[in-house]
């Protein structure tokens, strides 16, 4: 069996998950604060909420960890139920997507756990540590894109598999030409963003040969994919699977940061501009740039996106994950997935 941990924050936390368990053989049982997704209703876990507001000045163990306050009884109740269900479940491997204190947990439990690494700036103590006891690193994006500062043996125990979409393997939607205005997709995802309205109605204002579409939780597409693959330029925040569902749809594209923990989408913007797949900004650009960027990604179309993403990250991540399960003792052949 393997446990997949899923930080509730967001929901591309779960989306991973949910495609990645989609290909594997062994049995796995989801843990998260999170309700079960459907089809995991027998087959998941709800852990405590830890996220209550808390007082003091060690709320993270003096940077040992992210989130300890003391004396809090949602962190108290949240690790009773993590590793009670570990004892009574004895998984073959534990799979963190994401959580330092749950990797430190699981482990200290004496089970093997892979850790899905993030982007941005991850040298704090509490993530290198979590990153050296893992058994793997589970990274979501093509090697070189976030792990040039990585020290040698982060690199030998980690799996790239490249953007790693829910939409891998779908064939892709034929773009009709119209007359009249090109169109703009606007992507925005659950974890909140720092661009407001106006600063998008005013992008929309100086493009008026473009025709402006949003998508966001509180207004979701009836068809993103079809959105994705018939739009001339999509918008997108630069959160791992926004960008991932762009690049499976080989969509030209312009990515926005937007505030982040640990300078995650920031690294992203760098990442997709160093590997020349998609026009990208941090922050939000004045109304002036818009027309140039929309013409650059136009320029640069979405070919170049099959170096971010090969269509199979969640196949062979879930094949790897299974034979780390297999053989607990023992990290698989790593590297860059074929």
């Amino acid at each position: 069996m393997i446990g997949y941990y899923v930080h509730h924050h967001g929901r591309g936390h779960l989306s991973r998950m949910t495609s990645v368990a989609a290909h594997l053989r062994s049995p796995v049982v989801g843990l998260s604060t999170l309700p079960a997704p459907p089809g995991f209703e027998d087959r998941w876990v709800r852990l405590p909420a830890d996220d209550d507001p808390a007082t003091g000045d060690d709320l993270d163990a003096g940077g040992v960890l992210h989130w300890a306050p003391l004396h809090h009884s949602g962190v108290r109740d949240r690790a009773a139920a993590l590793t009670a269900w570990v004892a009574r479940a004895r998984p073959r491997l534990v799979v963190t997507d994401v959580s330092v204190e749950a990797a430190l947990a699981v482990r200290l439990c004496g089970v093997p756990v892979v850790v899905v690494a993030l982007p941005g700036e991850r040298t704090d103590r509490a993530h290198v540590s979590a990153y050296d006891l893992a058994q793997g690193l589970l990274a979501p994006w093509p090697e070189g894109a976030h792990d040039t500062g990585w020290p040698q043996r982060w690199r030998d125990e980690a799996l790239f598999v490249g953007g790693l979409s829910r939409f891998d393997g779908r064939p892709r939607v034929p773009a009709t030409s119209t007359a009249g205005r090109r169109r703009v997709l606007v992507v925005w995802g659950a974890g909140g963003r720092d661009t407001d309205a106006g600063s998008v109605a005013a992008a929309r204002a100086a493009t008026p040969g473009w025709e402006w579409t949003e998508r966001s939780p509180a207004d979701p597409s009836p068809d993103l994919w079809h959105e994705l693959c018939t739009a001339d330029v999509v918008v997108t925040h630069a959160g791992q699977n926004a960008v991932a569902d762009v690049a499976a749809a080989r969509a030209p594209a312009v990515v926005v940061s937007q505030q982040r923990p640990f300078g995650e989408q920031e690294a992203t913007v760098r990442a997709v501009q160093r590997l020349g797949v998609a026009t990208g900004h941090v922050g939000w650009p004045p109304a002036d740039r818009w027309p140039g960027l929309l013409d650059d990604a136009v320029r640069r179309g979405g070919a170049a996106w099959e170096r971010w993403s090969t269509g199979r990250g969640a196949q062979d991540a879930a094949a790897w994950l299974d034979a780390l399960a297999a053989t607990p003792d023992a990290v698989p052949a790593a590297g860059v997935a074929s």
